[in-house]
């Protein structure tokens, strides 16, 4: 079972231009990547209300690494 990052893109509250990806380990073992997009909310919505300051405009969900070059 290969671990899932989810990727949400958030943004300032006070400063919606400010944004930066934040990477989350999707703890669901066995999910793909639709199952975990689609699972995302809770999660998303746990991180937001530890970080008020921000705000998530989008998610996605990735395998680790995929997007390093060898």
């Amino acid at each position: 079972m290969s671990p899932i990052d989810l990727v949400i893109t958030v943004c300032a509250v006070l400063s919606p231009t400010t944004c930066e990806e934040q990477h989350l380990v999707f703890a669901n073992g066995g999910a793909s990547l639709q199952q975990c997009a689609m699972k995302a909310p809770p999660y998303i919505a746990q991180w937001i209300g530890e970080h008020p300051k921000w705000t998530a405009v989008r998610w996605r969900c990735e395998y680790p690494h995929s997007n390093d070059k060898a």
